[in-house]
C-alpha cells in the first residue's frame, strides 16, 4: 500500500540542521522516505552519526556531519559537503534549538546570547550560508519555530526573543527571496509528545497532562505530525505558499500563553 509520502520528493535533495533527535530528525526522516537525499547536521559526532544510521537502516539516502550551527563558517563547510554529496539543495530546514527555564533577572548573560546564538544566529548561518546552494527556483526553506514566537511565555524570555526574530527574519526572506523563486515558512510546532523540549517545560506527569489538555484538541502533538505538515511545505503541492507561520499545535496558539507545562 502506498502513501501520499512515497516517491514525493523523488529526485530532490534536503538539509536539515539539529536533526541528531526530536522533531528534526523525524522531519529528515520523513523528506528521506520520500525520496530525498538527506544530510543532517548537529554538534555530535556521535549522535549525527547514528542518527544518519538510523535513516540508511530503513531505506533513506543520508549523511550526517557534525557541526555547530553557531559557527559561521563550520556551517558553510557542512554545505560544501551536502552539495559535495548529494548537489543542489531543494529543500533546507533549520531547528537547531536551545531552552531552559528561569525568570528573566535568573538568566545569566551567557546563557541568554547561547539561547540568541543558536535559535536566532544559528538560523541566519543556516540560511545565509545555504542560500548559494539553493535550487532557484524551486527550493523551500523552513524554520521550526515555537509557541514562544507568538505569546510572551513566563521564564522563556530568551526563547521569546529568539523566536520571534526568527519568524520576522524568515518572513523577511520570503520578500527578498521570493523573486528568485525560493519559498520559506515557519513551523511552530505545539506540545509535542516524546521531545527532549516538552520534557524540559512539562518535567512531571501532572505537568504534561496539563500540557495535553491544555489546547482544543485535548492532546499532545506527534512528531509524524509536524514532519507531515515540514513533508507538504517541501512539495509542489505548497509551491504557491511563502512567509506563512503556521501552528501545529491542536490550537494551542489560539489561547494564549501558559499552557505549555502547565
Amino acid at each position: 500500500m502506498t502513501t501520499f509520502r512515497d516517491n514525493l520528493l523523488a529526485g530532490k535533495t534536503a538539509f536539515v540542521a539539529g536533526a541528531s533527535s526530536g522533531i528534526n530528525l523525524q522531519i529528515a526522516t520523513r523528506l528521506a522516505q520520500a525520496g530525498a537525499a538527506v544530510t543532517i547536521l548537529s554538534r555530535s559526532p556521535d549522535k549525527i552519526e547514528a542518527a544518519a544510521a538510523g535513516i540508511r537502516a530503513k531505506g533513506g539516502k543520508c549523511i550526517g556531519i557534525a557541526q555547530d550551527v553557531r559557527d559561521h563558517d563550520g556551517v558553510g563547510s557542512a554545505f560544501a559537503k551536502s552539495v559535495e554529496a548529494h548537489g543542489e539543495i531543494d529543500i533546507l530546514v533549520s531547528g537547531a534549538a536551545g531552552n531552559f527555564v528561569a525568570p528573566f533577572n535568573g538568566i545569566s548573560y551567557n546563557g541568554f546570547r547561547a539561547v540568541i546564538d543558536i535559535d536566532l544566529v544559528g538560523l541566519y548561518n543556516v540560511m545565509r550560508q545555504g542560500f548559494p546552494h539553493l535550487r532557484k527556483p524551486g527550493a523551500s526553506c523552513i524554520s521550526i519555530s515555537a509557541p514562544q514566537a507568538v505569546h510572551p511565555y513566563p521564564l522563556q524570555a530568551h526563547v521569546n526573543a529568539a523566536k520571534a526574530g526568527a519568524d520576522m527574519l524568515i518572513k523577511t526572506l520570503a520578500v527578498e527571496w521570493g523573486p528568485m523563486g525560493v519559498r520559506l515558512n515557519s513551523i511552530i510546532p505545539g506540545p509535542i509528545a516524546d521531545t527532549e523540549g516538552m520534557a524540559r517545560l512539562a518535567p512531571t506527569p501532572e505537568a504534561m497532562e496539563k500540557s495535553a489538555k491544555g489546547n482544543p484538541l485535548q492532546r499532545l502533538g506527534t512528531k509524524d505530525e509536524v514532519a507531515d505538515l515540514a513533508l507538504f511545505l517541501s512539495s509542489d503541492a505548497a509551491a504557491y505558499i511563502t512567509g506563512a507561520v503556521i501552528p501545529c499545535d491542536g490550537g494551542l496558539c489560539l489561547q494564549g500563553a501558559g499552557r505549555v507545562g502547565g
